[in-house]
């Protein structure tokens, strides 16, 4: 599959024509997957395992595959990335979430919220500062695509189309933009997956109160150590039954939901429809599905393993992610890039600012982040990444993240237009 390097936005020029070595779907899924299992037998092994305790394997998770697209071993796209990210990541939400201390995430406080408008409100500020920092060295109508650029990082792929059809982006700068979102934002991701490791340590050096967090995933240790049991062939059954079943519900009902809330003549109904769309609603119903159920005794299935079979799935998701980048697509944007990197840099400053006033752990710092820059499909991830009990709060921060992102979005875009009549008059 060849690729193209844009070299500006008004057109592609294909540097590079390359064939990845393995194409098949199958033969992703086999890759990806060995992949996966030589990480976590080397972390397990007493030699190689010592350099897991400084680098967390998850992120080897992630970034192993993109070496891998970036040498051309597997592509950057493939129907089976697709399958993952839209079916296999509602299954693991709804499994992770079976088991669900509700009062504990409860007991979390308001520190997640904050931090989620903290990271809002760095994206809107941010982009019209990377404008005018980088604007006169770059084509003078890239605040159209640098609005789209906003609203993936306020909520997802749906905002990034939204916001890129409203500011009339063209078809050919859409796909500029895709690179310094991937690039930018899977270096974020990966440090976030890094801070991982090291949250205690980084949370009392900031002085935070992470009390109710620890609460939280203590709770959730002794329920699994509670009732754990040797899991039969009918528990493996079932609980691949209920996630792959709340995946398919939530994805046939979401997207009924969004349609009709979309034609409705109801204004606040319509713009709540187009706001956060079939994937919001997808994520917001197979989470109240899973919070449902873990007040039944099919919360009992953590004890069959329910939570490792939707981590499974979840590392897979995160190797899948990972694969979608590829390096070699930053020669030839470099300033593109660099203008996005100082973007994300006030994105982050305005998120240690606020965590450090409110003394907010880590965890929200990285969760309110990615709830703004990855959307669902990796809040839930980085959130699962501290403890899988946590990943809920990932999902529920993305769907907050889906109706901020048109509104602070269409805020931001009229700050970049403005910056941009200023700088080319």
């Amino acid at each position: 599959m060849g690729w193209a390097l844009l070299a500006d936005a008004g057109e592609a020029t294909k540097v590079v024509e390359s064939t990845p070595l393995v194409t098949d779907p199958i033969g992703l899924l086999a890759i990806l997957l060995s992949v996966l299992a030589a990480i976590f037998w080397a972390a397990s092994h007493p030699t190689y395992g010592k350099i897991f305790k400084v680098v967390p394997s998850l992120v080897f998770c992630y970034f192993v595959p993109t070496l891998l697209t970036t040498f051309d071993v597997i592509p950057d796209s493939s129907p089976l990335y697709s399958w993952v990210k839209g079916f296999v990541l509602p299954a693991a939400l709804m499994l992770l979430i079976l088991s669900l201390d509700l009062p504990g995430i409860v007991r979390l406080g308001p520190k997640a919220v904050i931090m989620l408008l903290a990271g809002t409100a760095g994206v809107v500020i941010g982009g019209p500062v990377a404008l005018y920092l980088f604007g006169a060295k770059l084509d003078p109508e890239i605040w159209r695509g640098m609005s789209a650029l906003c609203g993936s990082w306020i909520g997802g792929g749906a905002n990034y189309t939204a916001l890129g059809l409203i500011a009339e982006c063209p078809d050919k700068m859409f796909g500029l933009m895709v690179i310094p979102d991937v690039f930018v934002g899977s270096i974020w991701m990966g440090m976030l997956l890094y801070s991982s490791g090291y949250q205690e340590k980084i949370d009392r050096w900031t002085h935070a109160n992470a009390e109710m967090i620890r609460d939280l995933e203590v709770r959730m240790t002794d329920f699994q150590e509670r009732v754990s049991r040797i899991p039969t062939l009918a528990n493996y059954l079932m609980i691949l039954a209920l996630g792959f079943a709340g995946c398919w519900i939530s994805y046939d009902w979401g997207t009924k939901t969004a349609n009709a809330l979309a034609s409705s003549d109801v204004g606040v109904l319509k713009s709540l429809g187009e706001s956060i769309g079939a994937i919001g609603f997808k994520f917001i119903l197979v989470t109240t599905i899973g919070i449902l159920l873990s007040f039944t005794p099919a919360r009992n299935l953590e004890g069959a393993g329910a939570s490792k079979i939707g981590s499974v799935m979840i590392y897979l998701l995160v190797a899948c992610i990972g694969a979608g980048a590829d390096f070699r697509q930053i020669i030839g944007n470099e300033m593109l890039v660099v203008a996005a990197a100082v973007w994300m840099l006030f994105h982050i400053g305005m998120l240690l600012f606020i965590g450090w006033l409110i003394r907010a752990p880590i965890f929200f710092v990285a969760v309110g982040s990615q709830a703004n820059i990855g959307g669902a499909a990796s809040a839930p991830v980085v959130a699962a990444a501290f403890h899988p009990s946590l990943a809920p709060v990932g999902a529920l921060l993305a769907v907050a993240g889906y109706v901020l992102g048109t509104y602070a979005g269409l805020l931001c875009m009229w700050m970049l237009k403005l910056v941009a009549g200023h700088l080319h008059g």
